[in-house]
């Protein structure tokens, strides 16, 4: 029991860089005592001590701000970071070195009896604010970021985010050297304006410079063809996009013209 305890503490200190010591995990961390008192209370949950352990769980709600019920299955080294409002439900099951944030919410989607509560393997992460919902399954690994809602199987190694939640697709390093390129070329910093843009606004952006990128090509192969049967095609820059011709693109509004004294209208 003293070994498991210092493994909860432990796994506590590596996974928060504010935690100082031993004896202030021990003593302040809401998330540190939620989970102990859930230990005692899923055994008295496996033993048939439902009520017992029904309202102890109620009162390490009143105390954290946790509420974990006490038939949920949670695994070691498992860490809520912050606490208030985490909420887990009874047919929940939570592998081993799992992090939770506030808010976090492992719910159900049915008022039937049996498994209607999420499954999370081991080493996954869950941001705040996130609702992992129904009888389904995140994998090993798995990254769910915060304010997300999942109701679908997450595969392993995944990372979810949005409403509902999607698997953010990872970045094909050679296509973002040639959007860089494009941009560049053309005058337009693609990652400045998009870098606090929805993903919807990004994308778009990020299809132009491809369809750009495309039709260049073929304008290139084109102009080669034209040369090839004797034909004479003069050298054309590309104007650069210069951002001070537009002062409202450099976030300051135009200024009014400045009207004369004698123009000014009086009151009549």
């Amino acid at each position: 029991m003293l070994a498991r305890l210092k493994e909860e503490i432990r796994c506590v200190m590596e996974r928060d860089p504010a935690a100082r010591n031993a004896f202030e995990v021990l003593t302040c961390y809401p998330g540190l005592h939620a989970l102990l008192m859930h230990r005692i209370n899923h055994w008295l949950w496996r033993h048939g001590l439902r009520w017992p352990a029904r309202f102890l769980s109620t009162i390490a709600r009143w105390l954290t701000g946790i509420e974990i019920h006490p038939g949920a299955r949670i695994g070691r080294r498992f860490f809520i970071d912050h606490g208030m409002g985490v909420v887990i439900g009874e047919t929940a099951e939570i592998g081993d070195d799992c992090t939770l944030y506030h808010g976090v919410t492992l719910g159900g989607t049915s008022w039937e009896k049996g498994k209607r509560h999420p499954t999370l393997e081991d080493n996954v992460v869950v941001g705040a604010g996130a609702k992992i919902l129904g009888p389904i399954r995140v994998g090993v690994g798995s990254r769910i970021g915060s304010n997300a809602v999942v109701v679908k199987d997450v595969p392993p190694g995944a990372t979810m985010v949005g409403i509902p939640a999607r698997r953010a697709t990872p970045r094909d390093p050679e296509r973002a050297k040639q959007r860089a390129a494009v941009a560049e070329r053309i005058g337009f910093d693609a990652y400045g304006a998009t870098q606090g843009m929805a993903d919807p606004i990004a994308n778009a952006i990020n299809a132009l410079l491809d369809h750009i990128h495309v039709t260049d090509r073929r304008l290139q192969e084109l102009c080669a063809a034209v040369r090839e049967l004797g034909g004479k095609l003069p050298e054309a820059d590309i104007p650069g996009f210069d951002p001070c011709n537009f002062p409202d693109l450099n976030g300051s509004s135009a200024q009014p013209p400045e009207v004369k004294p004698d123009e000014r209208p009086t009151d009549r």
